[in-house]
């Protein structure tokens, strides 16, 4: 009897223990499993070729598979909550399928542009002007080192621009001629820097091999030796440390070459389009004006002084024999010599460590040579050099009459030659050679990040700003304590600084249209659309509009836009009218050259806000040098038919109309 229950209980439980197995499944499946969700594609439209990052959750931890309509995309990466995907070939709005491994879709929507496609570049040269030592054998103060920053956009369906990544396209250099055909692809034989860069800079380098890897595109032995990398900091492409020599390849002196920036597509390998740049550079760093044998610092004391017939090299012997004399050093037997190696300079730490421990004993490099020079700008005959700011109506001095091209290139070659150079010189944006060797301590705001306020100054960091003298508009900016500070357009500073400030500290603006991102330089902050903001205005010291000629600096402007100057046309990344009509350009801009904002969308805007377009077009709206016109125009009013407007000139209310009301 016992046997007989214990076996029914056994059938029992076995029948319970099978459904309960059968059930398991299903109980864990709707207990683990996540439903897949997309919450965002970035960037939500784009291009064949670009990577595409979905966001989500239930993606689980196994790779799946995503469509982009019919078209498989190709999975880089793949986890629970993040999806990225090189985008297929295709075109139009389509929908994206996410599957998962377990077979779970989620789908959201994605835009294409068309797979065949060009790409815009942009780019510069970082500084406007890089600095080579003429000869290595004495001492060195800068090696060959240009730095080319560049960004690439696609327009998607429709028209707007994608800002492309690493992931997308990868980028390269080329040597390309200019327009008198002078071309510069290698740097072998054109300086002995290659002889002595062991001694000077503990480098064991390849002859043609730069300091961080690249070479002169000729000289490359691998394309990554001529390619740019992906600066994670600013978030752009650039090639740093390429060896550029002023020499091209018929070795005459072109101190502006050209080199040619190609983007390619990372998954075809299709050349999506190119800008030609100007890489400046020049050997005209020099001591020979006061340190040749017989000049105003190399006579009597009872030196040796040297003789050489290369006088450059001359007046660097003389400058370590006049160091050995006056600080009981003994570099004159110690050829060659690196000067950063015991004067810190910021631009020679690649490694960004900071001063060493026998740097942190000595001035920088920028203290000692321009504190210490600051008063013997004098020239052979004993008469001042100019170290001051251009006042309001004056000419600039000319170059050899100048302080700073006393050493700085130079006579021939000129670091300030962009826009501003006609009516400003170096001393208008950084004080006197006094305040850049840090005299004086910075006023409140007179560090680039706040940081060092009421400290010396920090050499290639404690910079002059664009808002210090571009402090606002026509509706809001500083007003100067010293009313000869503005220029002559009321609107702009002749001075970056307050006259009379020592320290020459930079002011900070209120009104931040035209500044820079917080804390940054010039040349590492961006603007309008992700865009670096040299890519649009051109390098430090060259902006586009140069006055210079034979200088290619607006040689990209003129590509990209078809006309000198920063770029402004609206067409260079957007599809003609796929702007909607707006205010929201770059710096407040409205549309360019658009026949909708021509032909009645500008009126609207006036009713809504009369202060947005007298920011620019001036308080009564006759025009201001905010409102130039970038370049020649012809287009059709309502009131007087067809109006030319040429290059430059201040356009307003009353180029068209008997002011702001029309005919009213």
């Amino acid at each position: 009897m016992y046997y007989s229950i214990f076996s029914a209980c056994l059938k029992r439980s076995l029948v319970c223990l099978s459904l309960l197995l059968l059930l398991l499944p299903a109980l864990g499946s709707s207990a683990t499993r996540v439903k897949a969700s997309i919450s965002s594609i970035t960037p939500s439209s784009g291009a064949a070729g670009i990577t595409s990052v979905i966001r989500g959750r239930g993606f689980g931890s196994t790779r799946g598979s995503v469509l982009f309509g019919r078209a498989t995309g190709r999975v880089t990466r793949w986890s629970s909550t993040l999806v990225r995907v090189v985008v297929p070939a295709g075109k139009g709005r389509v929908g994206v399928t996410l599957t998962t491994h377990a077979r779970v879709r989620a789908t959201s929507r994605f835009t294409y542009a068309v797979a065949a496609r060009t790409a815009t570049v942009v780019g510069a040269n970082d500084l406007g002007m890089h600095c080579v030592d003429k000869d290595f054998s004495v001492f060195s103060i800068l090696p060959p080192y240009n730095v080319l920053t560049a960004q690439v956009l696609v327009k998607n369906s429709q028209g707007v621009p994608v800002v492309l990544g690493a992931n997308d396209v990868e980028l390269r250099y080329s040597a390309v001629a200019d327009a008198a055909g002078s071309i510069n692809s290698y740097s072998i034989g054109k300086t002995n820097f290659w002889d002595y860069a062991l001694p000077l800079f503990g480098a064991t380098l390849a002859p043609g091999q730069g300091l961080k890897g690249l070479y002169m595109p000729a000289e490359a032995p691998t394309t990554a030796q001529h390619s740019f990398g992906w600066n994670g900091t600013l978030g752009l492409f650039d090639a740093q440390g390429i060896p550029l020599y002023p020499l091209d390849d018929a070795h005459s002196v072109n101190r502006y070459p050209l080199l040619r920036v190609t983007a390619l597509s990372k998954v075809s390998g299709a050349t999506l389009g190119h800008l030609d740049v100007v890489a400046p550079v020049s050997e005209e760093t020099t001591c020979a004006r006061c340190h040749t044998t017989g000049g105003r610092a190399a006579t009597g004391l009872g030196i040796s002084w040297a003789s050489d017939a290369d006088k450059d090299k001359e007046a660097r012997l003389n400058v370590l024999k006049l160091h050995d004399y006056r600080s009981s050093t003994s570099l004159f037997v110690s050829q060659p010599v690196l000067c950063a190696q015991c004067h810190y300079s910021p631009a020679l730490d690649l490694a960004g460590s900071g001063p060493s421990p026998t740097q942190q004993t000595h001035s920088s490099m920028s203290r000692v040579m321009h504190s210490f020079h600051a008063d013997k700008m004098i020239d052979q005959v004993g008469v001042a050099l100019n170290d001051s700011a251009v006042a309001r109506d004056a000419t600039p001095p000319t170059a050899d009459r100048q302080a700073c091209y006393t050493c700085h290139p130079g006579t021939s070659t000129k670091c300030l030659r962009g826009a501003m150079s006609t009516i400003l010189d170096c001393q208008n944006c950084h004080g006197n050679m006094a305040a850049v060797g840090g005299d004086n301590v910075l006023l409140s705001n007179g560090s680039i990040d706040g940081n060092n306020d009421g400290g010396g100054r920090r050499p290639w960091k404690d910079l002059p700003r664009c808002q210090s003298c571009h402090s606002g508009d026509a509706v809001s900016h500083l007003n100067p304590s010293d009313p000869s500070q503005h220029a002559a357009d009321n609107l702009r500073f002749l001075y970056a600084y307050t006259p009379g400030d020592a320290s020459a500290s930079p002011l900070k603006a209120v009104n931040m249209r035209f500044a820079e991102e917080t804390g940054k330089l010039y040349r590492h902050s961006k603007g309008h659309g992700g865009i670096a903001c040299e890519h649009c205005h051109g390098s430090t010291h060259a902006i586009w509009g140069s006055a210079a000629l034979g200088t290619n600096d607006d040689v990209a402007p003129l590509a990209l836009q078809g006309h000198p100057g920063a770029l402004g046309e609206c067409s260079t990344c957007h599809t003609a009218s796929s702007l909607a009509l707006t205010v929201s350009g770059p710096h407040g801009m409205h549309n360019v050259n658009d026949a909708r904002w021509i032909d009645g969308g500008h009126a609207r805007f006036y009713k809504q806000s009369p202060a947005l377009c007298k920011a620019c077009h001036g308080l009564t709206l006759h025009g201001s040098v905010l409102s130039r016109a970038f370049s020649n125009r012809t287009f059709r009013a309502e009131d007087i038919g067809t109006v030319t407007v040429l290059q430059g000139d201040q356009v307003g209310c009353y180029t068209c109309h008997n002011g702001p009301n029309g005919g009213g």
